[in-house]
């Protein structure tokens, strides 16, 4: 059994939206589209994203939009609050 993936209460909230987001509209998030439904800035959002790649929770392609793919497998996400 695998261990579950070491994020904090926010980035899991991140990496349970990019994984319902992807499922609906079957294409990752923009970052504005992260930055409206957290309700936090541009930089915030960029940030949260590097993060997240730094930590191989998420793989993005530099010069690319909205490629971006989740790394955790959806029952190790919290759920979406």
């Amino acid at each position: 059994m695998k261990a579950k993936p070491q994020y904090t209460a926010r980035q899991g909230q991140y990496l349970a939206f990019i994984y319902y987001y992807i499922k609906i509209h079957r294409q990752a998030p923009a970052e504005a589209d992260l930055q409206r439904y957290f309700e936090v800035s541009p930089a915030a959002v960029h940030q949260m994203l590097h993060t997240l790649e730094a930590k191989g929770f998420i793989e993005r392609e530099r010069g690319k939009a909205r490629a971006m793919s989740l790394m955790v497998l959806r029952e190790a996400l919290p759920d979406l609050a």
